[in-house]
């Protein structure tokens, strides 16, 4: 058994929000710093819209990071006629495809044009978060672990059948959740990859796999686990259903949440917890697909389905439980993030966890 680090900082970047926890052993979680702020790409794209109504020229410079709106932001920026430049890496953000991404009006280079108000690119505020915490009188975090949502490099086809190609090599490996928690990435993964540029050493995983964790470490879920339990995450942009036990996963199903209604998704799951969902049929959908486990799925009742993520409305009335881990459902991903922290370095588990 290794010993503790002496804190560990979770950050969950999602489109809407960043959620960070900053965990210490021996506080109890409900006492841990805790934080739920605007997103990086949000806060950007913000930035590229004032840039817009002043009618200046923008240069995004930095990391690769997750687009959403800070994508959107900038694709209006160009169709308003108003130039763009980036540095090679940051123009990753856009597309995969350099050439799609000149289509688009962005001219790549390294320097910025004259006047051009200067974006600077990345999922990791670490100068501010931990800027937060010395306020605080909080020294910064000995440990990182960083989810953020990665479709994998793709610069042609479609990165929704890539993302869950990935998904289903999970699952084809035996599905432990601790497979899903990576200190070297696969090289494709390159969001993930781009974060340990920005934050060295750090252990990343996908927010969607994260949430799924964190949702485990609610009392009641987890007095279901052995039963088998349906974990659906609701985040801003995607939703993924999980079907887990312990520490294992034997399906997954991702879609996207604005394509779905209570209706829909209710019948996506209803079938999914079943096995009679076809990748084929979801792909149709729009969504990303649907695998599960080589060796099938276990004969287990799967009656319990448990809903996170700030779409988790969408769910009132269906009878599913609403997965409120140490009574924080914001910070699911999170408590997902330290969890699986301890199962890759083979500690114990924080009391009043799973």
């Amino acid at each position: 058994m290794q010993e503790n680090p002496k804190s560990i900082l979770a950050l969950d970047v999602g489109s809407g929000t960043q959620d960070v926890l900053l965990w210490l052993p021996g506080e109890a979680m409900e006492n841990c710093v805790q934080m739920v702020l605007p997103s990086p790409t949000a806060l950007l794209a913000r930035r590229v819209r004032e840039a817009t109504s002043e009618g200046r020229p923008i240069h995004l410079k930095g990391f690769l990071m997750g687009g959403g709106p800070v994508a959107w932001a900038v694709r209006e920026h160009a169709s308003a006629g108003l130039p763009v430049t980036a540095e090679p890496a940051a123009a990753l953000t856009l597309h995969d495809d350099p050439a799609h991404v000149q289509k688009m009006g962005v001219v790549i280079q390294a320097r910025p044009g004259d006047g051009a108000a200067e974006i600077h690119m990345g999922d990791i505020q670490r100068a501010e978060l931990e800027g937060i915490l010395r306020r605080f009188g909080m020294d910064p975090p000995e440990s990182w672990c960083v989810a953020v949502q990665d479709h994998g490099h793709r610069p042609h086809g479609s990165n929704r059948e890539f993302r869950f190609s990935h998904w289903r090599g999970f699952l084809e490996s035996g599905g432990a959740m601790a497979g899903a928690v990576y200190s070297d990435p696969p090289s494709y993964l390159t969001r993930m990859r781009s974060v340990l540029m920005q934050v060295p050493g750090a252990m990343v995983m996908d927010t969607g796999m994260a949430a799924i964790l964190g949702a485990g470490c609610d009392p009641w879920v987890r007095s279901r686990l052995d039963r088998g339990v349906v974990v659906v995450n609701l985040g801003n942009q995607h939703a993924l259903a999980a079907l887990i036990t312990r520490d294992t996963v034997w399906g997954l199903l991702e879609h996207h949440t604005g394509a779905l209604h209570r209706e829909a998704l209710a019948r996506w799951v209803e079938a999914f917890r079943r096995g009679q969902v076809r990748h084929e049929e979801v792909l149709a959908d729009g969504g990303h697909g649907c695998a599960y486990h080589p060796a099938g799925i276990p004969g287990l009742p799967f009656d319990t389905v448990a809903v996170t993520g700030p779409r988790r409305s969408m769910t009132e009335g269906l009878g599913w439980t609403m997965a409120s881990p140490f009574g924080n459902m914001m910070l699911t991903g999170c408590y997902g993030l330290i969890r699986a922290f301890h199962l890759v370095k083979g500690m114990d588990w924080p009391r009043g966890g799973a």
